[in-house]
């Protein structure tokens, strides 16, 4: 295959925000939420030139190790070969080491760049092929499904080939999420979980995967008993202890809540009438965010 060839105009990439297990689909089900980053990359003549603004820009990497940086690469390589250089500017605004899905964001941007920037880049690259170098990269394809597919996505392994299904949730239900000031790891959260859980356990969470399926696209009143998990939400205790009482305390007032991801943050899906006085519920040293539920997934939007 020929190396490619690049546009000379910049695209621009916006992703969204997720939130993976939702309650008892662990490591399986993922939603798109309406909180969004903003990605606009340039072919340029030589070098590598990253701004960065909004969440992380204290932090992150303005170099190679900047994960989108490693997913445009990385695509770029499927693609054929590199750009001579690159100028990328971000827009962040999902909170970073939440459970928000900001290194899903990150990948799926890079890889969507990439691709949108070589010419003939969807023919080299197809959506298939995205969601299976997004599921390679991050690991696991719950949240990089939501976040290129948008909507309530499925997510599944075959072998070593990710598969995901997209589905419509139903548009009375409306996202709030409790964000802490203070990130937990991915790998934290996860080193907590044991090797084996109870059958019992596994397959309570089974069923009520399967109700969610339903809860979350046609019977919204169902969504109380449909996040109930036991697989990974009290395991996670040690490293987000308000956390878990913030999700205890608003289910005990029949507010389907579950920790988003890997956590901390506190997600609840409610009633359109509903949202803003569950949004109030939390007290100090939450950031509530009443968020829209978003369709499109990752896209390419103009410049303007």
């Amino acid at each position: 295959m020929a190396g490619p060839a690049f546009r000379a105009a910049a695209v621009r990439v916006r992703t969204p925000a997720t939130s993976a297990n939702l309650g008892p689909g662990f490591d399986a089900l993922g939603l798109s939420l309406g909180l969004y980053d903003d990605v606009v990359v340039r072919v340029a003549e030589s070098g590598l030139h990253i701004d960065i603004a909004g969440e992380g820009a204290e932090n992150l990497p303005r170099d190679e190790r900047h994960l989108l940086v490693r997913s445009l690469r990385t695509t770029f390589d499927v693609l054929g070969g590199q750009p001579r250089g690159l100028e990328v500017v971000c827009a962040n605004r999902i909170p970073h080491g939440r459970g928000l899905g900001s290194s899903s964001a990150a990948i799926c941007a890079g890889i969507v760049a990439a691709r949108a920037v070589t010419i003939g880049g969807a023919e080299r690259l197809d959506d298939a092929a995205m969601l299976e170098l997004a599921t390679e990269i991050e690991g696991h394809p719950d949240n990089v499904a939501a976040c290129l597919l948008g909507g309530f996505t499925l997510a599944w392994m075959e072998g070593s080939v990710a598969r995901a299904i997209r589905m419509d949730p139903s548009d009375s239900i409306v996202p709030v999420v409790f964000v802490p000031s203070r990130p937990v790891l991915t790998e934290t959260a996860r080193g907590l979980l044991p090797r084996s859980v109870p059958h019992a356990d596994a397959a309570a969470n089974a069923g009520r995967a399967a109700l969610l399926v339903e809860a979350l696209t046609r019977r919204p009143e169902l969504l109380l008993p449909a996040t109930e998990d036991r697989l990974h939400q009290d395991y996670r205790t040690p490293a987000m202890p308000e956390s878990v009482a913030l999700v205890n305390r608003l289910r005990a007032d029949g507010v389907p809540a579950v920790i988003s991801g890997a956590g901390p943050t506190v997600l609840a899906l409610v009633a359109i009438g509903a949202a803003d006085k569950v949004a109030r519920l939390a007290g100090e040293g939450w950031a509530a965010n009443r968020l829209t539920l978003d369709a499109g997934g990752t896209s390419v939007l103009p410049l303007a």
